[in-house]
């Protein structure tokens, strides 16, 4: 009863520790949008295409993850066969990216656009910040992806590295298209900043840094101490 009783309150850790993640993940998102200096490469095709068609931010970033979960999809069915039996796992990214779009557009249409170069630099530290935390906390508890960071290790495997490696292929990859979008559609960069480019160096360091020094213990109260 007792063994009973520990994974019950373990599996409702994981479960909080995972709605928290998501809810500080899309903060720190949209924050990155509300700086002026440039939003998050991730997320920088869906900016970039609602900004140069008049769309709705959230929509289109719903849209994009979508298609990163068809990607990886594509990418596992292709290279990795020895995945292809988890996949239905990964179509549940769907629905997460729903959800997640959802909360963009609660956050978009509350928070500010910063106006000072002073308070743009705060809020791009505190984007950075939450999107590292946000991101560290859903992978930790291995449950259903953000569908960034499934194909990030999508494609680090298909390569042999590792999801950091993944990651950086991924982040230049958008960058690069929303650069192409932007320029074709509009004739200037839209989205694509400075702050893109410290996010895309800081998020990854902020990850490693949460998981240096919490990792251990939300991993043991969530009870994902032994999954991989």
């Amino acid at each position: 009863m007792k063994k009973q009783a520990v994974g019950r309150k373990q599996l409702a850790n994981r479960l909080i520790f995972y709605g928290i993640g998501i809810v500080i993940l899309a903060l720190g998102i949209t924050l990155n949008t509300k700086t002026g200096l440039g939003v998050s490469a991730l997320v920088s095709i869906a900016y970039t295409v609602a900004g140069a068609w008049n769309l709705n931010f959230a929509l289109m970033t719903f849209v994009l993850y979508s298609c990163f979960v068809l990607i990886e999809l594509f990418l596992k069915t292709v290279f990795l066969p020895e995945l292809r039996s988890g996949m239905w796992h990964d179509l549940l990214q769907i629905p997460f990216s729903l959800a997640f779009s959802l909360l963009l557009n609660l956050y978009g249409t509350v928070l500010p656009v910063a106006q000072t170069t002073g308070m743009r630099m705060l809020v791009l530290v505190l984007a950075i910040v939450c999107t590292g935390v946000g991101a560290a906390m859903i992978v930790d508890m291995h449950l259903i992806p953000n569908p960034a960071d499934g194909l990030a290790q999508t494609i680090g495997l298909v390569f042999g590295k590792g999801m950091g490696f993944g990651k950086n292929i991924l982040d230049c990859s958008c960058v690069a298209i929303s650069v192409v979008i932007g320029l074709v559609a509009r004739g200037r960069l839209i989205g694509i900043g400075v702050g893109t480019i410290i996010a895309m160096i800081a998020v990854g360091r902020v990850v490693a840094l949460f998981n240096r020094c919490c990792e251990t213990r939300i991993r043991e109260l969530a009870g994902t101490t032994g999954v991989k």
